[in-house]
């Protein structure tokens, strides 16, 4: 009798977070060499990899565990690898923003300040305010938001995926799969 290793959902999710890492990162740099607003419909871009990753993980997690899934074990590698994934993408962001390119904080705070005080709803005193509540917290609030923003984007797309790639045995399978281990006679 041999043992067989259950597949882990979380070792396939971990493997996806992390190419996805790696996706970001040359996406990140790609934007900042070309000199491309963070604020253009560019930024979209970053989406895809992030829907065809989390959905190979949920395929490759099916098809490790024989080719049969339920719809909660779909769901469970997939959100697995939207949490893992923005985990990652949020420290990133931290990093990049604070110690690698500070500078390109800089430009988003400038950018913000020009557009509240071009609206012209607030007093040079309210855009004074709300960018010293920025400056101060604006980097842990965005990568709070990546964070969370990935899990809820990531169980969305996790309840399409399971329900494309659910594939739950019949009676039949099972009878199959026991007539294909008897030995040969």
């Amino acid at each position: 009798m041999t043992d067989t290793i259950k597949p882990s959902a979380t070792r396939i999710a971990t493997k996806w977070a992390f190419i996805g890492l790696a996706i970001t990162i040359v996406l990140t740099y790609a934007f900042e060499l070309l000199d491309i607003d963070p604020n253009s419909a560019a930024k979209y871009i970053n989406y895809i990899p992030f829907i065809a990753l989390l959905l190979l993980t949920q395929k490759e997690y099916r098809d490790e565990l024989g080719g049969y899934m339920t719809f909660g074990q779909g769901f469970s590698a997939g959100f697995r690898y939207a949490l893992f994934s923005g985990l990652l993408s949020a420290l990133f962001t931290y990093i990049y923003l604070g110690f690698l390119s500070p500078d390109q904080w800089t430009k988003a705070m400038e950018v913000a300040q020009a557009q509240m005080e071009e609206k012209g709803t607030m007093t040079d005193e309210q855009v004074k305010v709300a960018m010293d509540f920025t400056n101060k917290y604006g980097m842990i609030m965005t990568v709070f938001a990546i964070a969370v923003g990935s899990a809820i984007m990531g169980a969305i797309l996790s309840l399409i995926g399971a329900a494309i790639f659910k594939k739950e045995r019949s009676i039949y399978d099972n009878d199959q799969e026991v007539i294909e281990q008897q030995p040969a006679e």
